[in-house]
């Protein structure tokens, strides 16, 4: 029904007759349209509407509707008119989204600035290996402090003619070409640096094994040092080995990820030192440690 006072080329003349409109209004018969116009004539005639102020306008409305849609030619521009009417509407909803988009787009950007987020992905990705970079760097930095440590015990105890051959102070002067980076996903706790040996004898002698303790429950890692260059390369290069366990394993020679400064809050794990060299002396550095990291933690 016609709202009182609406223009002309605002008129949907089918819903005037309560009809559908649209496609579906201009394949109706005149008979549908000639019943429409029956059945509401008798219900909104003015005579049965005797307290509505706007029963003759709208009994009027209903008459003039009735009479365009029956006129073919009429009633074509009139489909024409409503079909233009749809399109515009649809292009001008098209392009609201794209502005909605647009704006949704630039307000993205805007918040990953403010949290110093970059919204580019290539830009992402760099921040990404950079990030990668920084935690491998961190992770040798606390590797070497755990040398240094296994070092200064072992000196420690020479004396009392305790030292064992292997890894005094030649132990902080560790070729990098020796070292890799080893991770897995999954339990951390799933390899040790028992298994870890196993694995990594075939390849060569293995000097030092360091298991990093991660605050993720789905991703472990260690450093392993390689007697060798030669062994440490034949690591990298069998993959076999590796990837056939339950648990494959990651392997990249820490050299390569550059030597971005970044400090850790990680640590290690008290299982180092294959060979024992300095094990208990270690072991108990990492557990002050980590009182130390827990006194921190309560007072904080």
């Amino acid at each position: 029904m016609a709202a009182p006072g609406q223009e002309e080329d605002d008129i949907d003349h089918y819903e005037v007759l309560c009809l559908p409109s649209g496609e579906e209004g201009a394949a109706l018969t005149i008979e549908q349209i000639e019943k429409a116009y029956r059945t509401q004539s008798r219900l909104r005639h003015p005579d049965k509407r005797p307290d509505d102020p706007n029963a003759t306008a709208d009994f009027q409305r209903l008459s003039s509707s009735y009479k365009l849609l029956r006129d073919e030619s009429l009633r074509r521009q009139f489909d024409a008119r409503l079909r233009a009417r749809r399109e515009a509407a649809a292009r001008a909803a098209a392009a609201g989204v794209k502005r909605r988009k647009a704006v949704s787009d630039l307000e993205e950007r805007e918040r990953a600035a403010a949290a110093g987020q970059p919204a580019d992905p290539a830009e992402a990705a760099r921040r990404e290996a950079k990030r990668k970079a920084a935690d491998i760097k961190s992770e040798l930095d606390e590797f070497f402090a755990a040398k240094q440590a296994a070092a200064s015990g072992a000196a420690s105890t020479s004396a009392h003619g305790d030292k064992k051959a292997g890894t005094p102070q030649d132990g902080v002067k560790t070729d990098k070409g020796k070292i890799l980076k080893v991770s897995w996903d999954g339990s951390p706790d799933y390899y040790t640096a028992a298994k870890l040996e196993v694995l990594f004898k075939k390849f060569g002698e293995v000097e030092d094994i360091v298991i990093k303790t991660r605050k993720s429950r789905s991703r472990g890692s260690a450093i392993v040092v390689m007697a060798t260059k030669e062994a440490a390369q034949l690591a990298i290069q069998d993959h076999f080995v590796f990837n056939a366990s339950p648990v494959p394993l990651t392997v990249t020679p820490v050299q390569e990820q550059g030597g971005l400064s970044a400090r850790s809050t990680r640590t290690p794990e008290s299982r180092t030192n294959i060979d024992s060299t300095g094990f208990s002396d270690l072991e108990a550095s990492v557990f002050r440690k980590l009182q130390e990291a827990q006194k921190r933690k309560q007072c904080g």
